[in-house]
């Protein structure tokens, strides 16, 4: 304990800044969707398609946030940062108390995932300037450590309410609101650091191409976990609001042991590697998802149900091995964060495509056939990273890892 105490008060002051940040964040963002997916399905009813449709206002955020990006160029990445947060405030309390009609609730789900996307590219770029030489990926697994940890305790605190203290739905979006906003105020607290005019953000450079490729395949991925994933266990599966908060919870324990293995694991093992890894498992989710039911007894499916869940939610942090990857082919360390962000961009374009595409196929074939989709993703994905080359001096080393 002391030594970690110890190892705590060596930390740089903006990195402590950051730190407490990022639980603040991880808690809000993880109350929040832990009760999303129960919140709607009680208040509309929706359809597969109608769920999957709702992901058009909640990802059209991530296409523009290149172009907001580009526009707030003046604010440095950590008041832009704040704005994130307070953006993702507002949307959150707009979400649980203003949402008469479904076409109101897509406005402010714009407005909440507006702050979400436009803090994606930040939380990496922030991470990497914060990181030391050589040791990027273990930076962002630490950081990604903590937002595990933090959602632990905010899916408990979802468990907790609803099991026990009669929490409404509006209550979380409330408590979303409010830790929030402690994370926008100690973003504030944060030096700022020097701010570029825009001249890359809309510049995609054939460098970069296999990194674009990458980030299409991932925003295709990801829509598999974000929206399929979860309605299959609330409507197929017919589980509540302090289940899958509880997975969410079981998630970020595993989350705190993993993030920072999986950190090493890109500085020693290479980027190529993890990414092909992440493919073979992420078949064997979408199949667990998919077939389960066919194959075993509706329990006996329905736990296999949450590994696949549990699985997923642990890959889906494979991405800071695309972006690390990118920061070791980077012509000039300028070029980072706008790739990122035009990644962001790229990534929404397909992520939107798939959710539209497996919300037709949920409805006229069922299920099943959304998870084919993902496992066909997951096997392309497996063939473009075997094509990763890292140049010359970014080759990986077995460097000894060192605890801060």
């Amino acid at each position: 304990m002391t030594a970690f105490l110890s190892s705590i008060k060596k930390m740089p002051r903006e990195l402590k800044i950051f730190a407490l940040a990022t639980i603040a964040m991880g808690m809000g963002y993880n109350i929040y969707e832990s009760t999303f997916n129960n919140y709607i399905n009680s208040l509309f009813h929706l359809t597969g398609f109608q769920r999957s449709f709702l992901e058009i206002p909640r990802e059209i955020p991530g296409l523009l946030v290149v172009f907001l990006s580009a526009l707030l160029w003046f604010l440095c990445s950590r008041r832009m940062g704040v704005l994130a947060m307070v953006l993702g405030a507002i949307g959150s309390i707009l979400v649980g108390f203003v949402s008469p009609t479904y076409g109101v609730l897509t406005i402010w789900v714009f407005i909440y995932s507006v702050g979400g996307h436009l803090f994606l590219p930040l939380q990496t770029t922030i991470g990497m300037e914060l990181a030391e030489e050589g040791r990027t990926g273990q930076r962002l697994g630490q950081l990604n450590s903590l937002r595990n940890l933090a959602a632990i305790f905010g899916s408990f605190i979802v468990f907790l309410g609803f099991k026990y203290l009669n929490f409404s739905f509006q209550t979380t979006f409330v408590l979303t609101a409010v830790i929030l906003g402690v994370a926008a105020v100690l973003m504030f607290t944060m030096k700022p650091n020097v701010t570029r005019p825009p001249r890359t953000f809309f510049k995609l450079h054939r460098e970069y191409s296999l990194y674009y490729v990458l980030a299409i395949l991932y925003g295709s991925r990801k829509q598999i976990f974000l929206t399929f994933g979860p309605w299959v266990l609330v409507t197929v599966f017919d589980q509540p609001t302090q289940v899958m908060a509880t997975l969410l919870m079981i998630g970020g324990v595993i989350g705190i042991l993993f993030q920072p293995a999986l950190g090493w694991m890109i500085d020693h093992l290479g980027e190529k590697r993890v990414l092909q890894a992440e493919a073979v498992l992420l078949v064997l989710v979408c199949l667990g998802y998919g077939f389960s039911g066919f194959l075993f007894s509706r329990t006996v499916a329905l736990y296999i149900t949450f590994i696949c869940f549990l699985l997923d939610q642990m890959l889906m942090s494979v991405n800071m091995a695309r972006a690390t990857y990118m920061k070791k082919i980077a012509v000039d360390p300028a070029d980072i964060q706008p790739a990122l962000t035009v990644a962001v961009t790229m990534d929404h374009v397909f992520s939107i495509s798939v959710a539209l595409l497996g919300g037709l196929l949920w409805s006229q074939y069922g299920f099943q056939d959304v998870f084919l989709l993902g496992t066909a993703i997951a096997l392309i994905n497996f063939v473009v990273a075997g094509r990763i080359k890292l140049p010359s001096g970014s080759k990986v080393t077995l460097a000894p890892s060192i605890s801060d």
